[in-house]
């Protein structure tokens, strides 16, 4: 790989360094979610994910299934206010969601596991504050990164995939010579093994395989914001392609542009894309 610019290089470091700490938290949550299943479950099936903070917080306001007890309406309506609950759950329904799962271990047992649960959700707590300053930073580095506007022009396209893809692809034009040879790299391109009378078209597995993750993650989002997207992977599935195939071959479609743009230094154009779809 060519030698990165500085501001390439910090991206690089920053959105690889988020990637663990997201493995981190995955981690701690799994943890800290065996903890209450033993003894206070009912603050799991209240909100979406452990990992938010209103989960969270509910924890550590209500640590025990006798103090959750209490919780009526009127507690759980003024829990959402003191806490900035914005969901749209309403909560007389968050009340019906918390009385059949307040179960009660013996007093040791709550006691020991209250104590514990606390260290976890202190983790994940700093875990997720690590993950908004990098995403913060994400933000940053791309407002002054010169390739950000052609990655983030694209429909599907967040803040975290063109840090991923600006970070993977550096910043030598010519180290992708082609768009096969950047499909290729991505994964999207299918190995052919041929010999004799055997022909075989294969995955790719030898890829690099954040960007493999963030094309998928791309096409997967491009579907839902765009029609040809959509159309495309729709007609994949038509043809009989599992899902995974039918979104790496919208993922090619999208590679091949953005190789383009990129080699081009020009934003993404979809009236153009557009009618070059549908000729």
């Amino acid at each position: 790989m060519p030698l990165l610019s500085r501001d390439t290089a910090e991206l690089k470091a920053v959105i690889r360094d988020r990637e663990r700490i997201i493995l981190s938290q995955r981690s701690v949550e799994s943890q800290l979610r065996a903890v209450p299943d033993t003894y206070h479950p009912a603050p799991l099936h209240l909100f979406s994910t452990l990992d938010r903070d209103i989960t969270l917080d509910f924890l550590a306001d209500y640590p025990t299934p006798a103090q959750a007890a209490r919780v009526g309406d009127k507690r759980m309506d003024a829990f959402c206010r003191r806490h900035g609950y914005t969901g749209r759950v309403p909560t007389d329904q968050l009340v019906e969601r918390l009385q059949p799962h307040l179960l009660a271990a013996s007093e040791g047992t709550t006691a020991g596991k209250q104590f514990t649960a606390q260290l976890f959700a202190s983790q994940l707590r700093l875990l997720n504050q690590h993950i908004r300053a990098c995403n913060k930073r994400i933000d940053q580095l791309l407002d002054v990164h010169p390739d950000a506007p052609i990655f983030l022009s694209f429909p599907g396209i967040g803040p975290v995939v063109a840090a991923t893809l600006i970070a993977e692809m550096g910043d030598d034009r010519s180290h992708y010579p082609d768009a096969r040879v950047l499909l290729a790299e991505a994964g999207l391109a299918p190995v052919t093994r041929a010999s004799g009378r055997m022909h075989q078209v294969r995955f790719r597995y030898a890829c690099n395989h954040r960007m493999r993750h963030a094309i998928d993650w791309w096409a997967f989002v491009s579907t839902r914001e765009t029609d040809w997207a959509a159309n495309a992977y729709e007609q994949a599935r038509a043809r009989g392609h599992g899902k995974y195939r039918a979104l790496r071959g919208v993922g090619a479609r999208w590679g091949r542009v953005l190789w383009r743009c990129w080699q081009d230094n020009t934003i993404y154009n979809p009236e153009k894309h557009s009618s070059a779809a549908a000729a």
